[in-house]
């Protein structure tokens, strides 16, 4: 069964999506590219962002949404920006009634490059080989993209699991 997922990598200033597409065995690039929302007033920033996701899932028509979860830094009110940020897009993916998976940076880095410590190099590296792309990727469109690979990677290994599982019992 070949399923298309939407990746988001949320940003309050960009914010990158990815579609892919899998059957569990091959996964191809669909579509990617970056929110760019410059210094508008928040508000108006999540309300993009809210737009031009459903904008998307409406002309791609995914199956399903991962997004990647919010990490605490040190600076507490862009933690807060970057949270609603991530709410804009979650609330496009519901509305449109996408199920949604969450990832953490670590998980996502995890399942694309190996390690969960990996950099944004890598991790861009590694989104160009897994979906065979040329030239140069941008990193929000490159993290997007992961997230939807982590969760392709994760959802299949999670159904063989739940396989293995049925038929020892």
């Amino acid at each position: 069964m070949t399923r298309r997922i939407i990746g988001i990598d949320p940003g309050s200033r960009i914010t990158g999506i990815g579609v892919i597409e899998t059957d569990g065995q091959k996964i191809k690039h669909i579509y990617s590219t970056c929110i760019r929302l410059g210094d508008r007033p928040l508000p108006e920033r999540l309300g993009i962002i809210f737009a031009e996701i459903s904008q998307i899932i409406r002309a791609w028509h995914p199956d399903e949404m991962s997004v990647e979860d919010v990490f605490v830094a040190t600076n507490a009110g862009g933690a807060l920006k970057l949270g609603q940020a991530r709410g804009a897009a979650i609330c496009a993916g519901v509305t449109l009634l996408l199920p949604v998976h969450e990832y953490s940076a670590k998980q996502v880095k995890q399942a694309t490059v190996g390690k969960g410590a990996a950099d944004k190099a890598q991790v861009q590296h590694m989104v160009k080989v897994l979906l065979n792309l040329q030239g140069q990727l941008q990193a929000d469109t490159a993290d997007a993209l992961a997230v939807a690979l982590c969760h392709a990677h994760t959802s299949h290994l999670n159904n063989r699991i739940a396989q293995a599982v049925r038929l020892i019992r």
